[in-house]
């Protein structure tokens, strides 16, 4: 079976890489509790061939909540992987993403249909040395499963529909 990660390449599914990225993610969470290889098992079950790495981040974040029943560290990690696959879709700075969103052409029309107005393109821009070393993006991993869903839902902008 493969999977089709974020470059496009194909590659064989691996057991042993999705729950080390999950194990790599449960830093700081009670070990006693939280099984990483279970996450892993219940990932591997849900796989079909040609899944993308997004997609296994989005089956394993959604395994880890509903084990938070069993524990509320399953709620964190749920979060992590959802944080960090977030992270891994998007622009790496700040200042880089709000250009992409100004500069935001419409799939349907091809016009241009930035989603935040030139002025404030062009002080980020501007500032983009200070704004860019002021945000510390590891402050998303605190979130837990429901704050970063609530967050994406309703506060994110998104260019991919």
């Amino acid at each position: 079976m493969q999977v089709v990660k974020r470059s496009g390449k194909r590659e064989t599914v691996s057991f042993d890489k999705i729950t080390a990225r999950i194990k790599k993610l449960c830093y700081g969470l009670e070990q006693n509790y939280i099984e990483p290889i279970e996450i892993g098992k219940k990932v591997i079950q849900g796989l079909y061939d040609g899944v993308t790495t997004t997609e296994l981040d989005n089956l394993a974040a959604e395994t880890a909540a509903t084990m938070a029943t069993s524990h509320p560290d399953y709620a964190l990690l749920a979060a992590r992987i959802a944080v960090s696959n977030l992270h891994k879709n998007t622009k790496k700075s700040f200042s880089e993403t709000v250009e992409g969103l100004y500069n935001y052409v419409d799939p349907k029309t091809g016009k241009n249909a930035g989603l935040i107005s030139q002025e404030t393109n062009d002080i980020v821009q501007r500032n983009e040395d200070i704004l860019n070393s002021a945000i510390i993006y590891d402050r998303d991993y605190s979130f837990d499963f429901f704050g970063f869903k609530t967050l994406e839902r309703s506060y994110l902008l998104r260019m991919d529909g």
